[in-house]
């Protein structure tokens, strides 16, 4: 059976501040759907959240980027701004740039991930969801995941796997994008995944199966709105087992908290908490910043799960490492690394402090 798994997620507004979703926003998300599940538009669906984001998991028959499903996700999140705003929670309709629909949400804030394939015998997929952070968070997990022997022991001993990986990179800055070769071409695909704040991975594909194995969010909404509207909180879908790595290896890169940019004002590199869905309510300095996990096997299109993934105490290691780093990350202020470089500043202040100084400046 080909299903569409679409996941599209917007902060429409944050309770206390920007550290966590108000329960009636999801409950009202959890109706506009339900309703969309009954006239048949929808499969299934679940609504979650990380943090102060509001996640939406849709099955469907539809395809990627259509616009129906796709407007069924712009109008929740225009409804659940109504709330918000009664509410008065913080940042109500931060993500929404755009004033009216104009046929799929790409460009117009909300983050979005989607994957078309033909649903497996088993077909287990774990949808990563972030807070505080930006679109290239998910670059050195994906590389992990998918290229990383160390990581991965399936892709030395899993027939299924030994071919390897594609990778889809996304220059955010230059809309353009590119495909490379795991194994043999990870010494250029490095080159520029290393630099996640202007390369992201957008998908990854197995190169035995030729299929779908990976896709993430690559929006940079302050790319799209030309000035700081939000870090951009991105989503990660990844199908597990078989010719992709186990469920344990798509996990795997989480134990160590690798330093992501947002954090405070989304100015700050901060480690990445792997966390359950309850803890997912960043406060500490608006973070750190946060991961989850929400584990489903799919059966005809029906979301069986969520399975909460870091709820797992093996994780606990992590989450102390995570907040050891924080402390050590924010003694340093308002200096790098801990504030990100001038370059990423330039949506913040910083273009106006230089334009009242640029007089001062001297030839030395």
């Amino acid at each position: 059976m080909k299903i569409t798994l679409s996941v599209i997620k917007a902060d429409i507004g944050g309770y206390v501040g920007h550290s966590e979703s108000h329960p009636d926003i999801c409950s009202r998300a959890n109706e506009l759907l339900a309703k969309a599940k009954k006239e048949g538009l929808l499969i299934d669906y679940h609504v979650t959240k990380c943090g102060d984001d509001l996640e939406l998991i849709m099955t469907h028959e539809h395809g990627e980027e259509n616009r129906k499903i796709h407007k069924l996700a712009w109008d929740t999140f225009v409804q659940c701004t109504k709330l918000a705003r009664k509410l008065k929670l913080y940042g109500a309709g931060q993500d929404l740039l755009a004033d009216s629909f104009s046929g799929n949400v790409k460009g117009m804030g909300p983050g979005v991930a989607e994957m078309e394939f033909e649903e497996r015998v088993a077909e287990p997929v774990i949808v990563f969801m972030a807070d505080k952070t930006s679109a290239g968070g998910w670059n050195l997990p994906l590389y992990k995941m998918f290229a990383d022997p160390f990581n991965t022991i399936g892709l030395v001993i899993a027939p299924t796997m030994h071919s390897g990986f594609s990778f889809e990179v996304h220059d955010v800055k230059e809309s353009k994008k590119i495909v490379l070769n795991a194994p043999e071409e990870i010494y250029d695909l490095l080159v520029f995944i290393g630099a996640p704040s202007r390369y992201a991975v957008k998908a990854v594909y197995s190169r035995s199966a030729n299929e779908i194995a990976a896709v993430s969010s690559t929006q940079k909404l302050s790319l799209i709105a030309g000035r700081y509207v939000g870090k951009d909180d991105p989503v990660c879908i990844v199908r597990c087992q078989g010719a992709f790595p186990a469920v344990g290896e798509v996990l795997e890169p989480f134990t160590t908290p690798h330093l992501v940019e947002g954090w405070m004002r989304g100015s700050h590199h901060g480690p990445l908490m792997p966390v359950s869905i309850p803890d997912s309510t960043p406060s500490r300095f608006d973070g750190p910043p946060r991961v989850t996990a929400a584990g489903f096997q799919l059966s005809s299109g029906k979301l069986v799960g969520p399975r909460d993934m870091f709820a797992d105490k093996s994780f606990d290691l992590a989450r102390e490492k995570a907040n050891q780093v924080a402390d050590y990350m924010r003694y340093h202020g308002p200096f790098e690394p801990h504030r990100l470089p001038l370059d990423e500043m330039e949506y913040t202040t910083m273009p106006q402090v230089a334009e009242k100084l640029k007089t001062r400046f001297k030839k030395i």
